[in-house]
């Protein structure tokens, strides 16, 4: 597939690119090592809210150039990456290395380069995926300014070739300084890959969080626009005793929701680049209709400098007419103020004009390849072993006492020699002792009288009944009423049902004709 991808890209939307110098204006072309490269997932958030210990916290162990601290630690981008033995390699050299995806970042010059390094070590969770930590957003203007490269271009291209971007925030340190809010900003046609982890959370008590927790819904709904609601993971993600347990539980099933999505992104990589290029080759086309209209506009010998000025101006109302006139939608648009500040320093002239042929074959491309790569992809899914992110924090949640669920819910006395509804069978006696049992049984109806009071719809009711009448014999025996009264009572603590039932939960009068039967 990714090899199908680089050839597409190479044949068909490169040519337009080229053409138009969409790499002047959007993002540089893309390498084979783009197309290559492990699922990469960027962390970003204010200094001292727990970026770097995050990464420390899923590997399990220290990597090369690793500083904690509460003041602003991380000076640098630093690009965790799988290595066969522990080192780091400078920003200098590492955009020469044609293996790392990283070769294009040459273009921010020596002041980032100083302050970008790769760490590489052998950890099993980065044999699955890289991770990039990058520095502490400060919120002060001067710290700001001084950076010496764009910060946020910088974070801009890391977005558009990572699989995931986790904005991290502290439950003490909620303000989105200006920084923060500009680099959100530079996520914008990203919104899909970003998640927010809500960290710290085990610094505040319960009613502190649900407004923490408000307080940041808020200001991220002034920052990011879009209707959906941002998932935001809740916990404290190291591994130090939580201050409050209160909300143990809480954080367990976020940090695991959590685990799931990045232990996911080595499966869906191919189509997240396959989706990557799409909206690539559609912004590439956009540019193409803008370059060349702008071209085709400009006077053949007197008035060019005042033509120019004149069509800069009128981008907004260019861009409406691009659009009924190729039936394009707004949101494929470049942002019209940066598309303004970049045209300002280009010849006109020098632009091309329109090339059918051109558009063509990203139409072709968009139309009819893409679909077949999509079918190729779901047919390498279904042939290979499900891919996931192993080793270091992920393999303390997935089996043994302490995975999510363990002992909870259907899979409740699981490790117990002892039927675990015997102890409350007593009362489920009595219950079924009221029901007027013929022969040691109880008929439906009467069933459905007691199981009714439960206030559970009825096709949560009747696959109750379904798992709780082992013999399937339409009558329940005491044994059966009190697996049915369990099975209501695990619904009612907000656990699901299993499909069969467990072989720990079938009653033992019922297990000796199971055994024989094997």
């Amino acid at each position: 597939v990714t090899g199908g991808l680089r050839d597409l890209y190479l044949r068909k939307l490169l040519p337009l690119e080229e053409h138009y110098r969409f790499h002047d204006f959007h993002s540089p072309a893309l390498e084979e090592a783009d197309f290559e490269n492990k699922p990469m997932v960027l962390l970003v958030g204010q200094y001292s809210t727990g970026k770097t210990t995050f990464i420390r916290y899923l590997l399990e162990q220290d990597f090369p150039g690793m500083r904690i601290g509460p003041e602003p630690t991380t000076d640098s981008f630093i690009a965790v990456m799988y290595g066969d033995s522990e080192g780091n390699v400078p920003g200098n050299a590492l955009v020469v290395d044609p293996k790392k995806p990283f070769r294009k970042l040459s273009r921010f010059g020596n002041a980032f380069l100083n302050r970008f390094m790769c760490s590489q070590l052998p950890n099993e969770v980065l044999k699955s995926i890289s991770i990039i930590d990058s520095p502490g957003i400060l919120s002060g203007e001067k710290q700001r300014i001084s950076r010496g490269y764009d910060f946020c271009q910088v974070l801009q291209w890391f977005a558009e070739r990572v699989d995931r971007i986790i904005l991290l925030f502290d439950a003490h340190k909620l303000d989105i300084s200006d920084e923060f809010s500009e680099a959100i900003k530079s996520f914008r046609g990203q919104d899909d890959k970003i998640r927010v982890v809500l960290n710290k959370a085990d610094q505040v008590d319960t009613q502190q969080l649900m407004r923490v927790y408000g307080a940041l819904m808020w200001s991220l709904g002034k920052v990011i626009n879009t209707p959906e609601v941002l998932r935001v993971y809740i916990g404290s993600f190291w591994a130090h005793p939580l201050r409050n347990t209160e909300n143990r539980r809480l954080f367990e099933a976020e940090a695991q929701d959590l685990f799931r999505d990045i232990q996911s992104l080595p499966q869906k990589a191919a189509v997240r680049k396959l989706n990557d290029l799409i909206k690539r080759a559609r912004l590439a086309k956009v540019h193409a209709y803008i370059i060349s209209y702008l071209k085709k506009e400009m006077p053949s010998v007197f008035g060019k400098e005042n033509k120019k000025k004149e069509l800069i101006s009128r981008l907004p109302e260019i861009y409406i007419q691009l659009q009924r006139e190729y039936h394009i939608s707004a949101g494929d648009f470049p942002e019209v103020k940066k598309m303004q500040e970049l045209l300002e320093t280009c010849d006109f002239t020098k632009f091309h004009s329109l090339k059918p042929k051109l558009i063509e074959a990203v139409d072709n491309m968009l139309a009819n390849k893409i679909a077949s790569l999509m079918s190729l992809i779901s047919q390498e899914e279904s042939n290979m072993p499900t891919e996931m992110v192993h080793g270091g924090a992920f393999d303390g949640t997935m089996a043994g006492p302490f995975g999510h669920g363990y002992g909870e819910g259907v899979k409740e006395g699981a490790d117990e020699d002892e039927w675990v509804v015997a102890k409350d069978k007593p009362a489920y006696d009595e219950i079924f002792y009221t029901l007027s049992p013929i022969n040691g049984k109880i008929s439906g109806i009467s069933a459905k009288k007691e199981m009714v009071t439960s206030k559970l719809p009825n096709s949560v009711l009747g696959k109750i009944w379904k798992l709780a009448d082992c013999d399937g014999d339409g009558m329940l025996d005491d044994e059966e009423f009190a697996l049915a009264k369990h099975l209501i009572k695990i619904k009612l603590d907000g656990y699901e049902l299993p499909g069969t039932l467990p072989s720990h939960l079938v009653p033992p009068s019922h297990r000796k004709p199971l055994q024989t039967a094997e």
